[in-house]
């Protein structure tokens, strides 16, 4: 069981790199304290690439085990969306499960240690800045979808 003050560390880092990546962090840490969820604009530091949740998954589980950026999932809405590079953009453009937002796209983010109104971190922003690598997700929505070494059939 990991160490409850290295995780409480490691979700304020998290909030911490989430709300500096908005315009006004302090309103982010206002609605998080009020339990709401705080809409951030997407382009200076990240690019959202939405897909369903149903579609999103399955390729979510082909990569867990390679490194990975922070992805917000909502259920209720059959959503996930995965951070990318500002730049990354063109490298999802033909990944037919995805719609890649533009900069100034409002995402409606929880604090990363619980969720508000149904939506979570299914990968939490880490407080460094790492981000989801395009190629990555490309080849695990596309045609039979990415797998590990360990996970090809022999």
């Amino acid at each position: 069981m990991a160490h409850p003050m290295r995780s409480a560390a490691q979700y304020e880092a998290g909030d911490t790199w989430l709300a500096d990546c908005s315009d006004d962090p302090a309103t982010v840490h206002t609605a998080w304290e009020q339990e709401t969820l705080a809409p951030i604009a997407s382009g200076t530091h990240w690019l959202v690439a939405e897909s369903s949740l149903t579609r999103g998954w399955p390729a979510a589980s082909r990569i867990r085990n390679s490194p990975h950026g922070p992805v917000l999932a909502d259920p209720d809405a059959n959503r996930m969306f995965w951070l990318i590079a500002p730049n990354a953009a063109e490298e999802l453009s033909d990944v037919r499960h995805l719609t890649v937002h533009p900069a100034g796209w409002l995402l409606p983010c929880p604090p990363t240690g619980w969720q508000v109104d149904g939506l979570f971190w299914l990968w939490r922003p880490d407080g460094k800045g790492h981000l989801n690598d395009p190629a990555l997700i490309a080849a695990a929505f596309g045609p039979g979808g990415y797998r590990t070494e360990a996970e090809a059939p022999a």
